[in-house]
């Protein structure tokens, strides 16, 4: 579905749900108390501005006894294939993010990602996925990626492990190619960029993390897994995240040293490839 028709048709589902709320004679906010959100987040669902999670149009549909419809619109909405469906809310979050904020403990965050770099990824945990699907895997992250190209890009604020810097993911050439460009974007100002270096020691999160601004709405965070992903709303999780976060960040190395290291690190994968 392209991304009119997806606007158009998330349009559909907030004026569905307007006119379904009206009918039954429910507020915004007593409707949000019913399915566990507040009624901000209704009113935003219902001007298409955020998109319910899969969880929330069920509650819905038990809330306003309307035999599953926003369910299964939700998830003909949601089904992208080329991403994991616990991703698929964070892509469309991304979207209409004013500052998005990312700390990645193993590899290139997506949106930094280059083709070659995305298809390595996808071939390191689909090792015999038909060459249609990787393509779909590579297309999709390169499709992401564009919002840092746009005018009204997003704040976008990185910190990577060096860890990220040390893994050839793809073999040197193609790892060397990825740093250049997470150097390139920073020094474009496209992104803000830190490294944690081995010598801070632990971070404070384990796992991947990601905290979502918005103009009207209140921020989220999302972690993820090997093989699971969460996109949390509760203000007091978020809060928690953003302090992780900021842990993360205050332990990392100054954007000036962090371009510095990144720069080294893909010189010594360049090195790699002439000696081999």
């Amino acid at each position: 579905m392209a991304n009119g028709s997806r606007q158009a048709a998330w349009e559909f589902f907030g004026t569905e749900l307007k006119r379904r709320r009206e009918d039954a004679g429910i507020t915004q906010v007593e409707l949000g108390a019913r399915v566990f959100v507040s009624g901000g987040y209704i009113g935003q669902f219902e001007q298409a501005i955020r998109k319910p999670q899969l969880d929330v149009a069920q509650r819905i549909d038990e809330a306003l006894q309307t035999d599953g419809i926003f369910e299964r619109l939700c998830r003909k909405l949601i089904d992208d294939p080329r991403y994991a469906d616990y991703f698929a809310g964070v892509v469309e979050l991304e979207r209409l993010a004013t500052a998005v904020h990312d700390y990645e403990p193993t590899v290139v965050p997506g949106l930094l990602q280059t083709p070659d770099y995305a298809r390595a990824l996808t071939l390191a945990t689909h090792p015999f996925a038909a060459e249609e699907f990787v393509e779909d895997r590579v297309v999709a992250r390169v499709e992401r990626s564009a919002i840092l190209e746009d005018a009204t890009r997003p704040v976008y604020w990185v910190v990577v492990h060096e860890t990220v810097l040390r893994v050839p993911v793809g073999g040197p050439r193609v790892t060397a190619e990825a740093l250049d460009r997470v150097a390139r974007l920073a020094e474009e100002r496209k992104v803000l960029l830190q490294v944690f270096p081995f010598s801070a020691g632990a971070p404070a999160n384990s796992g991947s993390l990601r905290l979502m601004e918005f103009e009207d709405a209140p921020p989220t965070a999302y972690t993820e897994t090997s093989f699971s992903g969460s996109l949390l709303d509760d203000p007091a999780v978020v809060r928690r995240a953003r302090r992780a976060y900021d842990l993360i960040r205050g332990a990392a190395l100054s954007p000036e040293a962090s371009l510095a290291l990144v720069r080294s690190a893909a010189e010594d994968f360049r090195r790699c490839t002439h000696t081999t």
